[in-house]
């Protein structure tokens, strides 16, 4: 519902994308520019949030409040276990702390807000992602190529978004950019060459020479 000066969605309605982990873009579809927040669910595997800090090329450096809105999942913050049901906050102050929840009931949904204390919002830089993936979800490459490549000239020499930029480029038939931009990626950050290797993505390209192989 839009009326005016405010938007209403339920967490059921807004479009969400199926992988290792069920992502529902929050911020983007809300229209949301003051901070930053997205909805996370659990994957086959149980995983709900992806082990990570908020200190790589792709994070924003955010401290991040952990809602857990449905479901009962269990939390790991730096070794330390944290039982979550349903209504639990978890929030994690230092961008340093490596995190980690998965779901120990069905239909567990996490609401994740972030932000940089004493900044104005900026998007971490992966979250170009999540603008693009609905365009190439849809089969849409040349419009998700589109929102990456300004992600690129916003976040030069971000092996996050050469990557995701090089996948996009790679279903679309954009040969030479893909494999120019997936290199860079590589040289950036050597565990992309390993996510390369199975990636769906860069089928049509693998079998090309200059394709990063494994060493």
């Amino acid at each position: 519902m839009t009326a005016g000066h405010f938007e209403v969605a339920h967490l059921d309605d807004l479009q969400r994308f199926e992988s290792e982990i069920v992502t529902i873009p929050v911020r983007i579809p809300l229209g949301i520019s003051s901070f930053g927040v997205n909805a996370y669910g659990a994957g086959k595997d149980g995983e709900v949030i992806e082990e990570h800090d908020e200190l790589g090329a792709g994070a924003g450096g955010h401290e991040e409040l952990y809602c857990v809105v449905r479901g009962h999942a269990s939390f790991e913050l730096d070794g330390h276990e944290v039982d979550a049901p349903a209504g639990t906050l978890v929030f994690v102050r230092d961008p340093a702390v490596r995190r980690h929840a998965t779901a120990k009931a069905r239909d567990t949904f996490v609401i994740v807000v972030g932000g940089v204390a004493g900044q104005a919002f900026e998007p971490s830089p992966w979250e170009a992602w999540l603008e693009a993936l609905p365009r190439f979800v849809a089969g849409d490459y040349g419009g998700a190529i589109e929102v990456m490549a300004r992600a690129l000239e916003e976040h030069p020499d971000n092996h996050n978004v050469l990557y995701n930029l090089a996948c996009a480029e790679a279903r679309a038939g954009e040969v030479d950019s893909a494999l120019e931009h997936l290199s860079r990626a590589v040289e950036l950050e050597p565990r992309t060459r390993e996510w390369a290797q199975t990636d769906e993505d860069f089928a049509s390209i693998r079998d090309d020479p200059r394709f990063p192989r494994r060493d």
